[in-house]
């Protein structure tokens, strides 16, 4: 192990780790809250790693929804990733054995620092990236496992506490607002996200809201990418 660029990744991630020691626990309880078993936590955070589908879970689990109608609801909330990775095509075909597990763990707030947070000198950058990645999972494997064994010994009043995974969106927006000069792609999260939020509603707005925003991004890309060359 790369000691020095592990403990550089660690340091880029600790509001992640936070977050993710938060968020995770609240998943847990909720999941243990619904009557499910406590391994069930480790399980998913382990192979799903998908924390709002994990939230999602819970309700499916509750309501006991069909399995193709879980499949789809999963396929279109994460299809978000499939915008995410297109911006990170390039560094991760040059991390040669990290890429795999690269694109399994890439979540919102791994991309986010994936984007902003650039390699120490010298470092290598697929390393860094597979370090901020894997620490990132561990810390929500982390919570979750914590928050589902403490659910399972001790009983919670959970009003109001999904809501530490849209504190941890809000940070992480702020965090991205001060490493990125250009505000015009935040300016077109917010328009996208008003327009998507006032056609379909509170529950079926994501996956709109997210192609919105593309569209309105490529043009600036492509101005980019004219004055880069």
């Amino acid at each position: 192990m790369d000691k020095k660029t592990f403990k550089d990744a660690f340091h880029a991630a600790v509001p992640v780790i936070l977050g993710y020691l938060s968020i995770g626990l609240v998943f847990g309880l909720l999941l243990t809250g619904s009557g499910c078993a406590w391994w069930l936590s480790l399980v998913m955070s382990l192979i799903i790693y998908a924390g709002t589908a994990q939230y999602m879970a819970v309700d499916f689990f509750l309501q006991n929804t069909p399995l193709w109608q879980v499949a789809f609801m999963t396929f279109l909330l994460n299809s978000r990733h499939m915008f995410y990775g297109i911006s990170l095509l390039d560094p991760f075909a040059r991390a040669g054995a990290y890429r795999p597990y690269l694109i399994f763990s890439l979540t919102d707030e791994t991309y986010a620092l994936l984007t902003s947070v650039a390699p120490p000198p010298g470092a290598d950058p697929a390393r860094f990236s597979f370090y901020l990645a894997a620490i990132n999972h561990a810390a929500w494997i982390a919570g979750s496992l914590l928050g589902a064994v403490a659910g399972a010994v001790v009983p919670f009043d959970l009003s109001g506490v999904d809501f530490a995974l849209t504190a941890l969106f809000i940070v992480l927006l702020l965090e991205q607002a001060r490493a990125v000069p250009a505000k015009y792609p935040f300016l077109a999260g917010l328009v996208a996200a008003v327009l998507a939020l006032a056609l379909f509603g509170p529950d079926n707005m994501l996956l709109p809201a997210v192609v919105l925003a593309a569209a309105l991004l490529l043009p600036e890309g492509r101005k980019a990418e004219t004055r880069g060359s």
